[in-house]
């Protein structure tokens, strides 16, 4: 299979040797931001389709300029909802990531919709994913689950919890942490620094490290104190920043640049 369509083995073989891999958040529907910031270094998009008005087109888009900037295409889903589900998978993302995983049995429904018969519920369709008819359908079938993530973020108390259920359930490759809704769980919202979301931060690392499954988290450029503990943490998915917010902290920069010329 062309190394092109199959970055997930790429993640995988740097999680195996317990390496960190950096990833930026798309939530304009410019492709080309996409394309640029791959260029720029990151390891992995974070393509949102939870919180923006993409279309699927959009996210095609999306996935091709990260490809072309030779970066992984990961998308988050709105839901966990199968039918949500198809139509990405059929664009041969890199990864999926499921929202708000709080149960096994969500696992297993979010794992079953990305797998085929007898092993899940997918229905036989893609296309890029098939790299346009180049593998024969045979092929394709044969390694298709190592061509993407299957990505469960913990988000919740109820996820912490239920942890341990959850990476248990076969076909999930890594647990992301969102620290915000995680902290809003508790009645602590956005106080992702707060002494009792740290104490959930530390049991979901001890599950992680205990069952050998990979760990990442999704947080804000800006949010240095949890940037640094979270690599001396070992995360293997640091997904930070987006390009909403890097465009804001550019303009701020030069416009603090053009007072500080101007003496104001």
């Amino acid at each position: 299979m062309n190394p092109r369509m199959n970055k997930a083995e790429l993640l995988r073989e740097k999680f195996a040797r317990n390496e960190m891999v950096v990833g930026g958040h798309v939530f304009t529907c410019d492709s080309q931001i996409t394309e640029a910031m791959g260029l720029h270094g990151f390891e992995f998009m974070w393509i949102d389709m939870e919180h923006t008005v993409f279309s699927l087109e959009t996210v095609l888009h999306h996935l091709q300029a990260a490809s072309s900037a030779g970066c992984a295409g990961i998308v988050r889903v709105p839901w966990n909802d199968p039918i949500r589900v198809k139509p990405v998978l059929e664009m041969g993302p890199d990864g999926i990531i499921f929202p708000m995983i709080n149960t096994a049995e969500e696992a297993r429904k979010a794992v079953a919709a990305c797998t085929y018969p007898p092993g899940g519920i997918r229905g036989v369709g893609p296309r890029r994913a098939q790299q346009y008819n180049r593998l024969s359908l045979a092929d394709y079938l044969a390694d298709v689950d190592k061509t993407f993530l299957r990505i469960v973020q913990i988000e919740h108390i109820d996820a912490v919890r239920n942890l341990r259920e959850i990476l248990s359930v076969p076909g999930v490759d890594l647990a992301m942490i969102g620290p915000c809704d995680l902290s809003g769980s508790i009645g602590l919202l956005g106080q992702t620094r707060h002494p009792e979301v740290i104490k959930l931060y530390d049991e979901i690392q001890r599950v992680c490290r205990e069952m050998g499954k990979p760990f990442g988290v999704s947080i804000g450029a800006g949010d240095e104190e949890n940037i640094r503990d979270f690599i001396r943490r070992g995360v293997n998915m640091l997904g930070c920043g987006d390009d909403t917010s890097y465009i804001s902290m550019g303009c701020e920069r030069t416009f603090k640049l053009i007072s500080d010329a101007l003496g104001r």
